[in-house]
């Protein structure tokens, strides 16, 4: 019966081909204190000669020039493309920026740059028929080694199915000099693995997601090892550097051998998306995506917190009173807080808008019946006090002000975060139950 209910739910993740996935095993990466010669050397074996050069002008300047220099040195041709914007993000623009530099050389692209630079680069290397190499100059994000690039398209943000890359070569001096903010947004994503894998795991419980257990023990103990590396990290120690990238291309890896994004994003980066969204749509500037995650994190934390405390009795008392929300107050509610989006993300909730008042009663009681395992897994997330503490030590923000966002705009994102997937996570389970 588990599996069962799960028909009535489409795969609302984003799934990949496995016969287009290439499996993590054969993505070499190198974390060391130069990764040039690696880089030379990888190149050399493939008889790669031609490439493409994405970065902006910071990472141009902290990796892209030097290795520009060393490429030709050894008598390769490079079509070097600097991004130019002082906000620049993964959208039609900057995809189109990249396109218009585009010549008709066949090349290899080199991503130099975090996660926004390596996603375009992704996209459009894909879309062209070429490969590309990941060269990051910051740990903040899981993506380097993900197949899926996360664009903006009308102002949704999609994530689109392309592919990994042929290696990835992470220069330490580089990824110690980014700045500290984006090393605390690799500590909130990374972070979001404890919550994420609850999530994917609650999925599973309760609507019979598909869920690998041997890759939600890799996603937490990745971010277990950087949660006990937050003294060294924040000292920006080449060692505590060392393992935050590391567990960041780990993530990506769990995420390219899965398949899909489940295993490493729930609903707090649900939380961090409806925020991006919300920024865009007013037109005010971005804020890095693992310090929106991280905002998340400790949302969603605090919600997995309320849960260990509830007892079954007061989890039964509270779902009797529960109704299924009518589709036009949900659709309301939705075009209220999605605006200019909002029939975007109804689409993506028409599972959830055209549950009958049986199929909502059948998802209470599968609440109540799997209670002891709900609290299993809530007890597999550590406190948000203990989230509180590592996110802040990295020097992350811990409170909406410090990233310039009021408690009113987090709370309505806590509210309303859910609508973009049509998964059962601790923020539609937390509605369901009365939990803020």
């Amino acid at each position: 019966m588990l599996h069962s209910y799960a028909v009535c739910f489409p795969a609302y993740a984003v799934y990949f081909p496995l016969e287009e996935t290439t499996l993590a095993n054969q993505i070499p990466y190198t974390i060391g204190p130069d990764a040039i010669p690696p880089l030379l050397d990888f190149c050399a074996e493939r008889s790669l000669t031609r490439f493409t050069l994405i970065a902006d002008r910071n990472t141009y300047g902290a990796l892209g020039q030097r290795v520009d220099e060393a490429l030709r040195a050894e008598g390769a041709d490079i079509l070097p493309i600097l991004l130019e914007g002082d906000d620049i993000i993964a959208d039609a623009r900057y995809v189109m920026q990249v396109m218009v530099a585009l010549d008709r050389v066949p090349r290899t692209f080199l991503a130099v740059g975090s996660g926004t630079l390596t996603d375009i680069t992704r996209f459009v290397s894909h879309r062209s028929g070429a490969e590309f190499i990941s060269l990051p100059t910051a740990p903040s994000v899981d993506g380097y080694t993900s197949i899926g690039a996360p664009i903006v398209i009308d102002g949704v943000k999609v994530t689109i199915p392309c592919h990994g890359p042929l290696a990835v070569f992470a220069d330490l001096p580089t990824l110690c000099a980014a700045p500290q903010p984006m090393l605390a947004a690799g500590v909130g994503d990374m972070l979001a693995k404890y919550t994420s894998t609850a999530d994917w795991e609650l999925d599973f419980v309760l609507i019979g997601e598909k869920y690998d257990p041997v890759i939600a023990a890799r996603m937490r103990s990745a971010a277990q090892a950087c949660a006990q590396a937050t003294d060294a990290i924040a000292a920006g120690s080449a060692e505590g550097l060392r393992v935050l990238m590391d567990g960041l291309i780990e993530s990506g890896l769990c995420m390219l051998d899965f398949g899909a994004t489940l295993p490493a994003s729930g609903g707090e980066h649900h939380i961090s998306h409806f925020l991006e969204m919300k920024l865009l749509q007013e037109g005010r500037h971005s804020i890095l995506h693992g310090a929106k995650v991280g905002i998340g994190v400790l949302t969603t934390a605090r919600r997995f917190d309320a849960l260990k405390r509830l007892s079954l009795a007061e989890a039964e008392a509270r779902l009797k009173s529960a109704t299924r929300p009518e589709p036009a107050d949900e659709i309301a509610t939705i075009r209220a807080a999605y605006g200019a989006i909002a029939d975007q993300v109804i689409v993506i909730q028409q599972p959830f808008l055209e549950m009958t008042d049986a199929g909502f009663e059948d998802l209470k009681a599968r609440i109540l019946a799997r209670w002891d395992y709900l609290q299993y897994i809530a007890a597999g997330v550590p406190g948000a006090a203990e989230f509180e503490h590592w996110i802040g030590s990295t020097g992350g923000a811990v409170t909406p002000a410090q990233l310039g966002l009021s408690d009113e705009e987090v709370a309505l994102a806590a509210r309303c975060a859910h609508y973009l997937k049509p998964r059962v996570t601790i923020n539609r389970l937390s509605l369901m139950l009365g939990i803020p």
